[in-house]
């Protein structure tokens, strides 16, 4: 049997004691004869439901008597200046459905309950599961759906997008807060999505980019989602990071995005831009049949190459062999991203391996593109950004705690995935750091 984390061991223990008192009390005697005539814990009339209105409308009472200062039927209630005034209906939708709620009233209509605000609508908890369910990659008219099929509650879609839309100032805060000054390696990578442009639909890059800090952590430091081609749409990218604070960058690794090189190099000078080798060997494979593939692991020996002269030579080598006669366009990407490519070469393999690819950030993409797969499209760019970043938010959060409920367990009892992306830790980072340290030792150091 597995062994429970202290915590979790505790929570339950809480629970158990709770459970046993009230059942000594009698309290749910009647609760259990109901469910033993085969009353319905949820739905429409269910137990759950009509507990948590009994609740509801007790608590709004002691507020209102608060409020007017004397209880219901005392004695001398006409002594005080305020008076209770009946009630009034409201439904109020909740996690386990529509509630119908009777609202006490005062005379002179001075009452603002707490408990059920006036003019709110939904419990605290169904405004979550909605943006949880969002998060997931459900649309507002899924999300519509499923709540009335599930709880019975019918919200309309423009109330579905507005909460939706509680989430926007935290999103603008999120991609304005201000950054470390130095980022030794920064990733970027993008995932197609379909947007409404106008009258049409048509295909976007949302581009995310994750920063490495001098500490080998990672952190996601924005989305853009891509308006124009080419070198004015990185140069506002570049400028923004700058604006946040970022003063240099070591080395930037990326997949032959047109414009950016020119925008990185002028924002931060001194910055190496490495095209990802991963996506430089699908490029060279693409047009590779699949009984070959295995044989053109021959392009091996050029990324693994000592040092650029070497890798030149076995170019020329695959170039001059069978294979490379054969597919002479997985020769023509290596030549085509032989600017980019080559300064991957200059650096140790401690280095090498923390840049070769940026996979930490496609393994990010990968669960993205499973929240996104199922949408048609966005109705515009900041939709698109809403829905990376709750996704995001909600995939680390459920990796939390299903890690805290493991928490005190050997680590061959643990199955619980580590972080996604943010705040993970570079493998190796302390042996990459010390060769950074000595490549650039002006740039780096003065932040150690």
């Amino acid at each position: 049997m597995t062994k429970q984390s202290p915590e979790r061991e505790e929570r339950r223990r809480q629970q158990q004691e709770l459970a046993d008192h009230l059942k000594a009390s009698g309290a749910m005697d009647d609760i259990f004869a109901k469910i033993d005539a085969g009353e319905p814990l949820t739905g429409e009339g269910g137990l759950i439901g009509t507990m948590l209105k009994a609740a509801l409308e007790r608590g709004l009472e002691a507020e209102l008597t608060e409020h007017v200062g004397y209880e219901r039927g005392d004695a001398e209630a006409s002594l005080h200046q305020n008076s209770r005034n009946g009630t009034s209906s409201k439904t109020v939708a909740t996690e386990i459905g529509d509630l119908e709620l009777a609202i006490p009233r005062d005379r002179n209509g001075t009452f603002t309950p707490m408990l059920v605000p006036k003019g709110q609508r939904r419990l605290d908890g169904l405004d979550g599961m909605i943006i949880s369910l969002y998060a997931g990659g459900m649309t507002i008219r899924d999300i519509q759906h499923h709540l009335a099929s599930t709880l019975g509650t019918d919200l309309s879609h423009e109330t579905i997008s507005k909460i939706t839309e509680q989430v926007a100032e935290e999103i603008l805060a999120w991609q304005t807060r201000p950054l470390e000054a130095l980022y030794p390696v920064i990733f970027l990578d993008a995932i197609i999505v379909e947007v409404r442009d106008g009258g049409h639909v048509r295909n976007k890059a949302a581009h995310i980019a994750v920063g490495v800090d001098v500490d080998g952590a990672k952190h996601v430091l924005g989305i853009w989602v891509q308006a124009t081609e080419g070198a004015k749409f990185w140069a506002a990218v570049c400028a923004e990071l700058a604006n946040r604070g970022v003063r240099d960058v070591l080395i930037v690794c990326c997949d032959g995005l047109t414009g950016f090189p020119e925008a990185v190099e002028a924002t931060w000078p001194k910055a190496t831009v490495q095209t990802c080798v991963v996506h430089l060997i699908r490029a060279a494979m693409r047009f590779v049949n699949y009984k070959d593939r295995k044989a053109v692991a021959a392009l091996k020996p050029i990324y693994q190459a000592a040092n650029e002269d070497a890798a030149l030579e076995a170019l020329e080598a695959f170039e001059a062999s069978e294979l490379g006669r054969r597919y002479p366009s997985a020769v023509k990407s290596f030549h085509d991203a032989w600017d980019r490519f080559t300064p991957f070469l200059a650096f140790p393999p401690e280095l090498r391996r923390v840049i070769y690819t940026t996979n930490s950030i496609e393994s990010l993409n990968y669960q993205l593109r499973k929240v996104t797969k199922n949408r048609g499209h966005f109705p515009n760019d900041q939709a698109v950004v809403k829905l990376l970043w709750l996704a995001i938010c909600n995939i680390e959060d459920k990796r939390a705690r299903d890690r805290a409920k493991e928490r005190g367990l050997r680590s061959d009892q643990r199955k619980a995935s580590g972080r996604l992306v943010e705040g993970q830790v570079t493998t190796n980072w302390k042996q990459a750091l010390e060769q950074l340290s000595l490549v650039y030792p002006e740039r780096i150091n003065r932040y150690l």
